[in-house]
């Protein structure tokens, strides 16, 4: 089995490589300069990624996420490749949950990142696709692993300092997505042909709390977590001050750092028929500890 693999430089893309080598699979990664698929298989991942700096113009977005998988699934339509996987993601559907994210939801997506990757999910779903093709869009939450320095990093880093996290009255709950988990459902539905093609979210069985996380970051380092809890009303307070003074906490930072985002994972494993091999906070752990590296 041969695959035409995109984005290969990115995180998911060198453990796509890595997760294959052993096999007798061949996967061939490519810039993009120009598209023939001649491989069987067809894993789209090149995409441009949420600014959290908000440094990038929106036209980059619509470029990179919408017209380049336009392109690349164009190519695949003629190509006589049987399956396409892309990675999409939640922000397509939405960049706040109300409850627990499912495939039925309707998409409405605020950031121009989110639009982007809607824009190229309904592009693909409203092609006509033969009987002899099968086609995944997958939607993943938050995704981490060993050698993934990301938003989790960050907050490792407070934690490695010993500094206390002083949000521990805020209760949340967000679903993360094991790189492990992720490489499991892609072996699944290029090796097996009784998968529907669909859209699927793509996340671990279990959420976690902000303290839970910390607490498994100090579990890694062999610590204690130190986790204060302020009255509520007192760190709003503070929030609020800093939305007129312009400190680091503020009532938008708050709010992100102490919502919830549930995605549910049923229809995924419903369709494969089985377990998620790494359990949430096993996956987790194993991402933290190699901070420490």
């Amino acid at each position: 089995m041969s695959i035409y693999l995109t984005g290969a430089s990115g995180f998911v893309g060198k453990n796509i490589t890595e997760f294959f080598r052993d096999t007798k699979t061949i996967v061939k990664a490519t810039r993009i300069t120009s598209i023939e698929i001649e491989e069987q298989v067809v894993i789209h991942l090149a995409g441009k990624a949420h600014d959290l700096k908000n440094v990038s113009t929106f036209d980059e977005y619509y470029k990179v996420n919408t017209e380049l998988s336009k392109d690349v699934f164009d190519a695949f339509l003629i190509s006589e490749a049987k399956v396409f996987i892309t990675l999409s993601s939640v922000k397509a559907v939405a960049d706040e949950v109300d409850g627990e994210l499912t495939e039925a939801d309707t998409p409405n997506p605020i950031t121009h990142y989110g639009k982007s990757k809607l824009l190229a999910e309904q592009y693909i779903l409203s092609q006509p696709i033969p009987d002899w093709k099968r086609v995944y869009i997958l939607r993943p939450c938050m995704i981490h692993g060993p050698g993934n320095k990301g938003n989790l990093n960050l907050l490792y880093k407070l934690v490695s300092k010993n500094i206390p996290w002083p949000l521990g009255a805020f209760e949340n709950k967000r679903s993360f997505c094991s790189i492990d988990n992720l490489m499991f459902v892609l072996r699944e539905l290029i090796e097996r042909e009784d998968i529907p093609s669909g859209v699927y979210n793509v996340a671990d069985d279990e959420s976690l709390s902000t303290n839970d996380l910390i607490g498994l970051m100090a579990q890694s380092q062999n610590r204690k977590p130190a986790i204060l809890k302020i009255a509520k009303g007192v760190i709003e307070g503070v929030a609020s001050f800093g939305d007129k003074l312009h400190l680091p906490l503020n009532s938008e930072r708050l709010h992100k750092l102490t919502s919830s985002y549930l995605v549910s994972n049923a229809k995924i494993k419903a369709a494969i028929g089985k377990s998620l091999p790494v359990a949430s906070r096993e996956g987790l752990l194993k991402t933290f500890k190699s901070f420490n590296n």
